[in-house]
């Protein structure tokens, strides 16, 4: 499966993809950062991204959880 799922802007010229891809055999999910081209609109992936395991979907959602938690304690969010 090669799928994109969410997109939402970083800043002017740059965007965060969150994705499902898979690679080897291996189904992953992808959060990256793609960039626009100069010159041109086009987008393309950087190097900036994690790529992980669609079986530790589970623990990066704990870790989210975690940090909104605490970004709202601290009247950050």
């Amino acid at each position: 499966m090669d799928k994109t799922i969410s997109v939402f802007q970083k800043n002017k010229f740059q965007e965060v993809r969150i994705g499902i891809r898979e690679f080897k055999g291996n189904d992953l999910i992808d959060i990256r950062t793609w960039t626009m081209t100069q010159g041109s609109e086009d987008m393309v992936p950087t190097a900036k991204g994690v790529t992980i395991n669609i079986h530790l979907l589970p623990e990066l959602r704990r870790a989210l959880d975690e940090a909104e938690k605490i970004l709202k304690e601290n009247k950050m969010l």
